[in-house]
């Protein structure tokens, strides 16, 4: 073995090649987002636009859990390479669309691979690395997270403009090759043979589940009223699969999520983290370029640049707390801590009004950018520490899945909260004017074009909605605190550790197998 905090040159290949996974993941979403006026104006749709994102999402989150158990029966690095092989073919299928239909199919596909990407960067950097050093590799691992969210509206801007749209998705062909071969090549894990049976009716009742929850958060409050019976059946359906996939689980020979897990204390906190980690940067990251639109007059094609001051404190935040992390062995301080910047900084962000200037808004978000960059891999971090090596993989799974779910659910109720706010403001300034002016899809440009008590109205509207928004998102990190000050802090190792008295809150019983150079 190495030396403690040299790692051969093999390993260090190893993490470029996940590095590089964990962007085609986080990237793919912001590329085509940025691309989709210009697919709907090629391929038509309109009505079908929001299935492209909702499509990718549902089988993400589906398949999710499911790459966690297959990666922990079958081996790690067989089902990493499969996962990256299902989402390249889903990209260059969807590339070649020729209607909007056979796109969001296709993006389903992609959707089923990233599902795999994220949980096996995260599974193989449990396997790789001992506990002690893990906190700096996932610190580096947010910072690419962080770097996509930036870059991807600018590189998908880029690519939409200079190669044509089908490029936003070709662009992760090359990439995912480069990441194969390295993984390929350099990555020797020990191999798996298990006799045990995939748990089919769990990963079924998992699986419609975990779609009945994302359509309702989806779907509620703007394809379909809240109360409506299609949402009604929807929770019903989601709520019955929930529970029968519980149930399940407890007789199941080979369980999908096995629920021993969540009887480490640490483990069920970190995903509630997880959680409201999810349900606040997504909203976040939906609500800031809306509001730097629609009231400071900031350009739409700057997007990623408007989010720069959240997300730089929340790169650095990770990497400082993964390397003091991995210098102390101790971690507790950084959920406290991230709880009680992230309420801060939502607090703050909800007493934005039309007069905020960027600089006090940029200086609002690093306050929550610091939050977030102390929670995002620590979740991780603690979770993986939480349980056995061989559960390595629906841990991991399970904590990516929460986070998922919580930022569903971000999306969905703040942005509910937000419409109404708005739709009421503008309903007390301009009265019937208000039903003909489209609530949040009115960008810098188009608001010029208004008349000014008309632009002065929808402003004041935004930034009402902005309010309730966050005021909500710093109620709601209440939580994270809160369940901070109960995790159990174990000391984290460098070498093999077993668990204390039963326990699995300290868990990882194997140790860190060696990566061979080639």
């Amino acid at each position: 073995m190495e030396t403690e905090g040299k790692k051969p040159r093999s390993v260090r290949v190893v993490l470029l090649a996940l590095m590089i996974a964990m962007m085609l993941a986080m990237l793919d979403n912001m590329i085509v987002g940025t691309a989709m006026p210009t697919i709907v104006g090629e391929l038509g749709g309109l009505e079908h636009l929001s299935w492209v994102v909702t499509g990718y999402t549902l089988a993400t989150a589906a398949a999710t859990p499911i790459w966690g158990k297959l990666g922990d029966m079958f081996g790690r690095k067989a089902t990493f390479l499969t996962s990256i092989v299902i989402f390249l073919i889903g990209s260059a299928l969807s590339g070649m669309a020729q209607n909007m239909g056979e796109l969001i199919g296709f993006r389903a596909v992609q959707g089923l691979g990233a599902g795999g990407l994220m949980v096996g960067v995260m599974a193989i950097i449990g396997d790789l690395i001992p506990p002690r050093e893990r906190g700096k590799y996932q610190g580096m691992m947010a910072g690419v997270m962080a770097l996509a969210m930036i870059g991807g509206p600018l590189v998908g801007g880029t690519i939409t403009d200079n190669w044509g749209w089908r490029w936003s998705f070709y662009i992760n062909l090359p990439l995912g090759a480069v990441a194969l071969a390295l993984v390929s090549a350099v990555l020797h894990l020990p191999k798996k043979r298990s006799k045990a049976r995939i748990d089919y009716l769990g990963a079924a009742l998992l699986t419609i589940g975990i779609t009945s929850i994302v359509l309702v958060t989806t779907w509620g409050g703007s394809e379909y009223a809240w109360t409506s019976a299609r949402i009604m059946e929807l929770i019903g359906i989601g709520v019955a699969a929930l529970v029968g996939f519980v149930f399940w689980q407890t007789r199941a020979a080979e369980p999908v999520v096995p629920l021993h897990i969540f009887r480490s204390r640490n483990f069920t906190l970190m995903s509630v983290i997880g959680f409201i980690t999810g349900f606040v940067m997504f909203g976040a990251t939906l609500f800031l370029p809306l509001y730097q639109q629609s009231v400071q007059g900031a350009s739409a094609t700057n997007s990623g640049l408007l989010l720069l001051p959240m997300l730089g404190a929340m790169l650095v935040t990770s990497m400082v707390a993964g390397r003091i992390t991995t210098n102390s062995g101790r971690y507790k301080v950084f959920p406290i801590a991230g709880g009680v910047l992230m309420i801060t900084g939502l607090y703050l962000l909800s007493t934005m009004d039309t007069g905020t200037s960027r600089f006090t808004s940029g200086v609002f978000m690093a306050v929550l950018g610091l939050g977030m960059g102390c929670l995002m891999q620590i979740t991780m971090l603690v979770a993986q520490n939480s349980v056995e090596m061989k559960d390595m993989g629906v841990a991991s799974s399970s904590t990516t899945l929460f986070r998922t779910l919580g930022s569903s659910f971000g999306v969905a109720i703040m942005g509910a909260l937000f419409n109404n706010r708005v739709k009421d403001v503008m309903a007390e300034r301009v009265g019937s004017a208000a039903s003909k002016m489209q609530s949040a899809q009115l960008d810098a440009a188009s608001l010029k074009k208004l008349p000014a008590a008309a632009r002065e109205a929808y402003q004041h509207a935004v930034s009402a909605g902005t309010h309730s928004a966050f005021l909500l998102g710093a109620v709601v990190a209440v939580v994270v605190l809160v369940a901070s000050f109960f995790v159990k802090e174990v000391p984290l190792k460098g070498g093999p550790q077993k668990p204390e008295g039963g326990a699995a809150d300290n868990a990882d019983a194997v140790p860190a197998p060696v990566v061979e150079a080639v």
